[in-house]
């Protein structure tokens, strides 16, 4: 997922686009904009965005990949595929926003995590620092609503150069 000249401009990146979306191009290509996946998410995460094109929003909860998008998406831009990860986002919690580079203890991330992917590393005065384990997380954006300072972010995860 790259940034379009006009997000770079504005300061901020695409949000990521719905579970089991296929390649930025061809999902382009097929979805037709109508929105019925949008309408289907139990998690009400899904939004129009740019273009009228759908993208995730985790503002208010996270992705429970129940697969109700995929289902009803006649034109095959979303593909459930057996054994495929839903995407490829993370956790990403910025250190120096953290309540926790404070000294104040939080740990919503953590509690909001299903996955166990969020453990807490001790620091000074005692107090956990989140660290976030990219191969256990699932990208679904639990942890984002929760932080009270918006230090946590779901990003897109680069792949290791061979």
């Amino acid at each position: 997922m790259g940034v379009t000249r006009a997000e770079f401009m504005r300061g901020r990146a695409r949000r990521p686009r719905p579970p089991w979306a296929l390649a930025e191009r061809e999902f382009i290509g097929r979805c037709t904009r109508c929105g019925e996946c949008s309408s289907s998410c139990p998690a009400g995460i899904l939004v129009r965005g740019a273009g009228g094109y759908p993208e995730v929003d985790f503002t208010h909860g996270g992705c429970t990949f129940c697969a109700a998008c995929v289902r009803i998406c006649a034109t095959g831009a979303l593909r459930w595929i057996e054994a495929a990860p839903a995407w490829n986002l993370r956790a990403v919690i910025c250190a120096t926003r953290c309540l926790a580079s404070r000294a104040v203890v939080c740990r919503g991330c953590g509690d909001a995590c299903e996955a166990d992917a969020i453990s807490f590393r001790p620091g000074p005065a005692g107090i956990g620092f989140p660290a976030v384990d990219w191969f256990a997380c699932t990208g679904c954006g639990a942890c984002v609503p929760v932080c009270p300072v918006q230090a946590v972010t779901a990003a897109e995860r680069r792949r290791e150069a061979a």
